[in-house]
């Protein structure tokens, strides 16, 4: 028994949207609710937990931070709160009129004042993709992806990402120098570096299969 190996863990890359399909996202949300929910994963990278837990009183807009409390791993930390979510945050504020939690979910299809299901953060991001035309799985993770690939071709440094991720460890972080078209386009390929004839040069032949 001590001999046999365990079966590989097949790891996948994470599925990365263009800025582009990020705003045909947002803009098919259902709703001022859904539309809210999908800029915040988008524009601070947080997990849908933690996006459910979020309070009202979590929102900063003098520092112009978020709050998150109890991550994963129980940590505490802040993620960036910018002036395009900070108006889109006080219209839904003036509409929902939230007491405790940001997004209150619902008691026996009553609103309460109880924290939102991840359900409805998957649905909304499912319903998003589905009328936005994004042929791509995307998930509230996905979100997530696409918020630390498009900082880390803004210009953004590892660390920075990893913290407003919530990363316990730096090598969590380092996947994203794989998404990352900047990083991957920093070096050429050696093939840019050697002589090869023109491809209109080459002989154009069809090996014949004999029946």
């Amino acid at each position: 028994m001590d001999h046999i190996p365990f079966p590989k863990r097949q790891r996948r890359m994470p599925t990365v949207l263009s800025q582009e399909e990020v705003a045909r996202l947002i803009a098919s949300a259902q709703n001022l609710m859904h539309r809210t929910m999908l800029m915040m994963l988008y524009a601070t990278g947080l997990r849908r937990a933690e996006l459910c837990h979020l309070k009202v009183c979590d929102i900063d807009s003098e520092r112009m931070v978020i709050h998150v409390r109890q991550g994963k791993g129980g940590r505490d930390r802040d993620v960036l709160l910018t002036p395009k979510l900070l108006d889109t945050l006080r219209e839904y504020w003036r509409w929902m009129k939230p007491k405790t939690y940001l997004f209150p979910g619902t008691v026996n299809n009553w609103r309460a004042d109880v924290p939102i299901t991840e359900k409805i953060v998957w649905k909304a991001v499912a319903d998003a993709a589905k009328h936005a035309g994004v042929s791509k799985h995307v998930s509230p993770h996905t979100l997530r992806h696409s918020f630390a690939t498009h900082m880390l071709e803004a210009g953004a440094d590892l660390r920075t990402i990893q913290v407003l991720l919530g990363h316990a460890k730096l090598a969590d972080t380092t996947v994203y120098l794989h998404l990352s078209r900047r990083h991957l386009q920093a070096v050429p390929s050696p093939l840019e570096a050697i002589e090869v004839s023109s491809p209109d040069q080459v002989k154009r032949s069809r090996r014949l299969i004999k029946r």
